[in-house]
């Protein structure tokens, strides 16, 4: 008898389970089909169910939010990992799942077998055909390893191509089976070539940043994230997992992600709702504090210092020094009788109210109150009745209460402190007294103010200080969470303008501080974290990087010691890829040249130079056929981004083509750390073109170990 062929046995396996796999997944889109089409079946005749018009808007909105977090995208994978639970004998199995804490190694699970997604998908009795990735259980599927199984017997990893399941892995923990980092799909995801807006990370997600992801909504956290380590995913993922775990708590209170730019902003616009999150809001701090329209530019030096925390303290100090002392009795008349307030309660009202420490709007608000309190308590006094309302309100707009308050606590608005301040220099002293210099409150003086708030031309810098005074004269609305990313370039300012609406929620800071290239940019996270008004939060670095190839990084590297930053060196676990770096005598001709070579390869190509040579590089790939997009045009189909180096922080290309490094770093008193964050946008490879000497730092650089196989 012939012995039996074991290859063609496993290879019969792996491909009946491939086939039931495949099966499983034709089964869950239709699942999520059906609970789509029964989302938008009610959605069509919630208004005949709800009881009155506001009930039937609300059920509305709810029904529509529902039918959006059920979109399925046939290109996207609806699952991408299982976990097979070990078998439990009967006398340790136990009902003690925390699902709190996700401790997934209890008997509950014991030979039970998930397939773990973006999304949560039953079938019709309501058994969950596919896990989302935050349920407590799931959290296996990114912590489980050899050394701690967590129950776990086999981990599945799936390999997908256009939405189509094409192949699988496992590793059998219960074996002491690990394959961690050289997972052939987990290395294929990573390494996947992207164009258009950024993806989400649920597939690759690493234990360590799976630790912040899960990071409780009462902590506030700042990732201290080289190039490539992914710190902008675990940001917008903890947002997704917050939402699951806290889901009517933040839709009350609502979760803000604020970015450095647009461009950057609607990069990472698809991560969220790839995986059903449809209501967050997204701004740049400009749009978050956008008062008044902005139509002037001002010297750096006077924006830098519009940007500094002093000057949080001379505007209070302007506010309070707005508050007056009573100087006359108050004497009102309601057509029947006359009433009077004397001096010494006056004085107690405002007193009391400036003790309060209320915002000033607020405090006004309540002087007024308690002087028409005690108008109302010698009324009582003379009928034994309680007046009526509307004489309450009518004595709190008489002509003698509204004249004292004016006196004592006049109105202001945020545009008209700051331009009162600005435009008189001995009230800019009074303020600024032992805080600013003289020059520096002569560099603040307008020469020529406006007459009125109202025509002044704004710069950037005042609508910082008009948001300050804003926060002085009133409370802001606040975020139950809120995810700052590209933060090493908020200035303080900036940093107490989102404190203001975070002041009762948590915050997930994001950035490198080797990536600052603002003129106020953090040097240390501390200081950050005060002006947001988290002085204890974690700051927790993340150095080893998955997307940027170690060549690209070394390369980078030899510009920190000249940043003055106190920051790791990043790490790459990518030996692939590739780093070329030529001088070239003409580098329109080099860059025509060198982009057209890159299109040879799968994926997307940004070319990034200073940003007064973008138009004529533009111009020139355009005239050699080569169709181009903006960094602001991330839907668009075009491979090739002709990007300025002034919008590229955040944003990332499969090959990067730098031009003129000595250009780039001369256009900005920053400009070597501009340059760090350019070298580090390229996700395979990076082409660095340069006619004049490369700035000192990458001098250092031998030659022949900048062109790196994998080309």
């Amino acid at each position: 008898m012939p012995a039996p062929d074991l290859d063609t046995d496993v290879s019969t396996r792996l491909d009946t389970d491939l086939a039931a796999e495949r099966a499983h997944l034709a089964t869950s889109r239709a699942a999520l089909a059906r609970m789509r089409e029964r989302a938008e079946s009610l959605f069509a005749t919630g208004d005949q169910v709800a009881g009155d018009a506001y009930a039937a808007e609300t059920l509305g909105r709810t029904l529509a939010r529902r039918v959006a977090e059920l979109a399925d995208d046939p290109t996207t994978p609806l699952f991408f990992g299982r976990l097979d639970f070990a078998e439990v004998p009967d006398h340790e199995a136990t009902n003690s799942e925390d699902t709190s804490s996700g401790d997934t190694s209890s008997g509950d699970h014991g030979g039970r077998r998930y397939h773990v997604g973006r999304r949560h998908v039953t079938d019709e009795g309501g058994e969950p055909l596919v896990l989302d990735w935050r349920a407590p259980v799931s959290r296996s599927f990114y912590r489980a390893s050899a050394r701690d199984p967590q129950g776990v017997a086999v981990r599945r990893r799936f390999g997908f191509s256009s939405g189509a399941l094409t192949s699988f892995e496992d590793e059998r923990l219960d074996r002491g089976e690990e394959l961690g980092t050289t997972s052939r799909i987990l290395t294929a995801e990573i390494e996947r070539p992207r164009v258009g807006p950024m993806r989400d990370i649920v597939a690759t997600i690493q234990p360590e940043q799976d630790e912040l992801v899960r990071a409780d909504l009462a902590d506030s956290i700042c990732v201290q994230g080289a190039p490539g380590t992914g710190k902008t995913a675990v940001g917008l993922h903890r947002a997704a997992y917050l939402l699951y775990l806290h889901r009517e708590r933040l839709r009350r209170a609502g979760v803000l992600i604020v970015g450095p730019n647009r461009a950057f902003l609607s990069y990472i616009a698809a991560v969220l709702p790839a995986l059903g999150e449809v209501e967050v809001e997204q701004a740049t701090v400009e749009e978050l504090i956008a008062r008044v329209p902005v139509r002037a530019v001002e010297a750096s030096a006077v924006a830098a210092l519009k940007h500094d925390a002093r000057m949080a303290d001379v505007l209070r100090r302007a506010v309070q020094a707005q508050i007056g002392t009573p100087a006359d009795p108050i004497t009102v008349s309601d057509g029947s009788f006359r009433w009077r307030i004397g001096l010494e309660p006056l004085h107690r009202i405002v007193e009391e109210t400036r003790r309060e420490g209320l915002p000033y709007g607020t405090g006004r608000e309540r002087v007024r109150a308690r002087v028409v309190g005690l108008l109302q308590r010698q009324a009582e006094a003379r009928r034994a009745e309680s007046p009526s309302d509307a004489w309450l309100r009518r004595m709190g707009r008489c002509r003698p209460v509204v004249d004292f308050l004016d006196a004592v606590w006049p109105a202001l608005t945020p545009e008209g402190l700051v331009h009162s301040l600005l435009s008189d220099p001995a009230r800019l002293a009074a303020a600024a007294d032992g805080l600013l210099t003289d020059a520096e409150q002569a560099l603040l003086t307008w020469v020529k103010p406006a007459r009125t708030a109202k025509a002044t031309r704004w710069t950037a810098a005042d609508a910082v200080l008009i948001d300050e005074a804003s926060g002085l004269l009133e409370r802001a609305s606040g975020f139950g969470h809120v995810v700052v990313d590209e933060a090493q370039d908020l200035s303080p300012m900036q940093c107490r303008a989102i404190a203001r609406r975070s002041e009762h929620g948590s915050v997930t800071l994001l950035g490198d501080l080797a990536q600052g290239t603002a003129p106020w940019a953090a040097t240390d996270w501390r200081e950050s974290l005060a002006h947001l008004g988290k002085p204890d939060a974690a700051v927790v670095p993340l150095t080893v990087g998955f997307r940027v190839p170690a060549a690209v990084v070394a390369f980078a590297n030899l510009l920190l010691p000249a940043l003055a930053v106190n920051v790791p060196a990043a790490e790459s676990l990518r030996r692939d890829g590739g780093l070329d770096v030529r001088t070239v005598a003409d580098l329109t001709a080099a860059t025509v040249t060198e982009v057209r070579a890159a299109l040879a390869h799968d994926g997307s190509v940004g070319v990034i130079a200073a940003d007064e040579a973008v138009d004529a590089l533009r111009a020139a790939l355009a005239a050699d056929g080569v169709a181009t997009a903006t960094a602001d045009d991330v839907t668009t189909a075009e491979r090739v981004t002709v990007v300025p180096a002034t919008l590229v922080k955040g944003l990332e290309y499969d090959h990067v083509v730098v031009v003129e490094p000595a250009a780039i770093v001369a256009a900005e008193p920053r400009g070597l750390h501009r340059l760090y964050v350019v070298l580090t946008r390229a996700v395979s490879r990076l082409s660095v073109l340069h006619s004049e000497p490369l700035p000192e730092p990458l001098r250092t650089a031998p030659r022949q170990a900048t062109r790196v196989s994998g080309w």
